[in-house]
């Protein structure tokens, strides 16, 4: 635990602090990964003078050395606004901030690719000179090096370009592209919702590119408002409303040497969803992953470039949805591969041969692996990621490949915690990202054993740390188990106010997210605006109702065809422990979450009011039919298949608000519409239910921005005051 005891060290936690510089926590670096090899590391760090403006860094890890590679400042680039493909790309990769917020290395380590201000550009390593390649504008996308460093490719204006280095010729792998048509990029759901950012593919020869054609045609048009502090634009966004058309995509192979393209003809698989691509090592396979529209199958195909043959080798079924996960590996001898399932009802890796065959499962047990992490082929050695301790931890192991013990891997981390590894191309280390409740991030350097070799950022808590002002009064919280209703385990944890005195009664505010693929119950650094709460004298709950994340199928399935049931009973059993502790007053309990959150706010508020008597719901799904196909059908099926979608819509529970309650959304959300909060706003102004309301104009779903940021959390910390706080 972090102890740093002296009552000089005592300064007042407030939001304002929570959105300043320094960050409470460090400055950890930001895409931190290892250059290929294991001597290097690079990360993106801000100055101190502006810490969201991120310059390229490396480390020397054998002397210690960090070196600023480029500074965003220096780059001969005019400024550019983002285009709104790149706003939406940047919204669902979650990526914030200014000056170089990505880039890539070649595979051979000799230079770096990085966008900028919407043109491309290229460090060498040698020459430590930057080139800019693209000066046009158009705002150039999804810049990539092409495996062997030889080609720079990427998106202008929806067709896909390369660039080869040696020339400067520039290439147009397509041309067509423009208006409803996209080539090589992901359309909507596959970004937020399958997490697939990309559209195209190199072989690992560089002899072609596998890349998808997205025809939105068939998607219905949302009309919908961006409203801003000084103007409306009136967007029409195809979105693709559950139950609606998708768009038809296809995946081709363009091949460099004649600029032939053979296209696969995915409309023959029905409806569905491209969700995965992969080459084979040896350049003359390209593996893809289809998922069927009511996503309980799912398809690894082979297609054959050179005889245009297709298999299966392998098909996942369900009888509620398949998760999707990046944990395919073909291996070097192009006569294996590893695979991730959840067939036994826990995600677990199998190893299968390149006819589809099973050899053996790899790892297995009432647990949930993670992530393969990496595979060193020459040591016969896989490492993961898993949640084989605890649910609630996250460690490293690593199994043999060649081993029929599949339920007994090594686990390689020890400290009881949340970790992020990554390995180096040669497996000789690892960068650990760590945490824990006491502890916040950490990032160190270790042997594939497990060994520490050097901290990256130690993050010890001393005098000179921004949080050590903050530890007197800093609170911890303490982790429980309760049953739900069919007897399956609900994990909680409870952070209990500064100077708690058991004699008391105090208010609580219950944490929710409660959504599918997401879990925040873990032995992890805590939220900030939660601790914020626990020194206004509240206690702050959050529970991991069915339906969350790395728990095994039968933890999630509950919520098949019944969202906003199952959810808000565990959280209604949450509540009534809460009233049994005699610390606890039992009429002033409220609830807050944001999204998935948010809805369970509503859901909480509308169907169990007599345990929550204010709430906070921001940018709340208020009606699953407004939602897209690919989240809401996974869940719930069509539309169309009786009850499912009225059930769990908030509003035919919307007479049950008996409490305070507080509503706020973006007003230029394009993900969660603000079509969501004003159909609700409108039903309970009919319905003449006081509620209040706070929208933000310009502002998309995460409701990003500092001046923003405080004054949300300071409206919500004041509602919970008023409402349920000491009065």
């Amino acid at each position: 635990m972090v102890v740093f005891s002296s009552s000089v060290y005592a300064e007042k936690l407030t939001i304002e602090r929570l959105f300043s510089a320094p960050s409470l926590v460090g400055e950890k670096p930001r895409s931190l990964r290892f250059a290929p090899g294991d001597n290097y590391l690079s990360y993106l760090k801000g100055s101190e003078a502006n810490p969201d403006r991120y310059d390229l860094w490396l480390y020397d890890i054998k002397k210690a050395e960090h070196t600023r590679l480029v500074a965003a400042d220096d780059l001969n680039s005019s400024s550019q606004e983002l285009s709104e493909e790149e706003k939406a790309r940047r919204e669902r990769q979650r990526i914030s901030g200014s000056g170089i917020i990505e880039y890539s290395w070649s595979k051979s380590g000799d230079a770096i690719l990085f966008p900028y201000n919407g043109d491309i550009f290229y460090y060498s390593v040698k020459n430590t000179e930057v080139t800019q390649l693209t000066e046009t504008e158009a705002f150039e996308t999804d810049a990539r090096l092409s495996p062997k460093g030889n080609f720079v490719s990427f998106i202008r204006n929806q067709n896909l370009f390369y660039i080869d280095l040696a020339t400067g010729e520039e290439t147009a792998v397509t041309t067509a592209g423009g208006g409803l048509v996209k080539y090589g990029m992901a359309e909507f759901v596959a970004q937020e919702e399958m997490k697939r950012m990309t559209g195209y593919w190199w072989a690992p020869d560089e002899s072609a590119i596998a890349l998808t054609r997205v025809d939105e045609s068939p998607v219905p048009v949302a009309t919908r408002t961006e409203i801003y502090a000084d103007t409306v634009k009136v967007i029409k966004q195809r979105y693709p409303f559950a139950g609606a058309e998708n768009v038809n995509i296809d995946l081709g192979v363009y091949q460099l040497a004649d600029a032939s393209t053979q296209w696969l003809g995915l409309d023959e698989l029905g409806d569905g969803y491209l969700t995965r691509v992969n080459w084979l090592n040896d350049s003359e396979r390209l593996s893809y992953q289809w998922q069927s529209r009511d996503q309980q199958r799912l398809d690894l195909r082979l297609f054959n470039v050179d005889t245009e043959q297709q298999q299966i080798l392998v098909e996942e079924t369900s009888d509620t949805w398949i998760n999707l996960h990046n944990d395919l590996y073909f291996l070097e001898d192009n006569n294996h591969f590893i695979w991730a399932s959840e067939r036994s009802g826990y995600k677990h890796l199998y190893l299968y041969r390149l006819d589809g065959s099973l050899i053996r499962q790899l790892t297995s047990g009432d647990w949930m692996v993670d992530e393969l992490e990496a595979v060193d082929e020459s040591t016969g050695i896989l490492y993961f990621t898993a949640r084989r301790k605890s649910p609630l931890e996250r460690h490293l192991y690593r199994a043999q490949l060649n081993s029929g013990s599949s339920n007994n891997p090594t686990q390689i981390t020890q400290r009881e915690g949340m970790h992020d590894v990554e390995f180096s191309s040669t497996f000789h280390r690892y960068i650990d990202t760590f945490s824990s409740p006491e502890q916040p991030v950490q990032v160190s350097l270790h042997g594939p054993t497990g060994e520490r070799q050097a901290w990256l950022l130690e993050n010890k808590i001393d005098k000179g740390h921004p949080l050590a002002n903050y530890l007197r009064d800093w609170n911890y919280p303490e982790f429980g188990q309760l049953t739900a209703e069919d007897g399956q385990t609900l994990y909680y944890k409870m952070t209990k106010p500064s100077d708690f005195d058991k004699a008391k009664k105090y208010p609580v505010m219950v944490y929710v997210y409660g959504g599918p693929g997401a879990q925040r119950v873990t032995k992890s650094w805590g939220n900030h605006f939660v601790q914020y709460m626990t020194q206004q004298g509240f206690i702050v709950f959050t529970l991991d109702n069915r339906g969350s994340d790395n728990r095994g199928k039968a933890f999630e399935a509950p919520i098949y065809k019944n969202m906003g049931s199952p959810e808000v009973t565990d959280q209604v059993t949450g509540a009534t422990f809460l009233k049994s502790l005699p610390y606890v007053d039992e009429d002033r309990i409220g609830i807050y979450g944001h999204s998935y959150g948010g809805y369970m706010t509503l859901m909480a508020m509308f169907k169990a009011p007599e345990h929550f008597k204010a709430g906070v719901s921001g940018a709340p799904v208020t009606d699953w039919r407004l939602y897209d196909t690919h989240y809401t059908e996974r869940f719930m099926g069509m539309p169309d298949e009786g009850e499912n979608y009225e059930a769990a819509s908030v509003f035919p529970y919307a007479d049950g608000l008996k409490g305070d309650l507080l509503m706020y959304h973006g007003m230029a959300d394009d993900n969660v519409l603000f079509t969501h909060s004003t159909k609700l706003y409108k039903q309970l102004q009919d319905n003449e239910q006081p509620f209040e309301m706070m929208n933000y104009p310009g502002k998309k779903h995460s409701i990003n921005g500092r001046h923003t940021k405080i004054h949300l959390y300071s409206m919500i910390a004041q509602f919970f005051q008023q409402t349920i706080g000491e009065q």
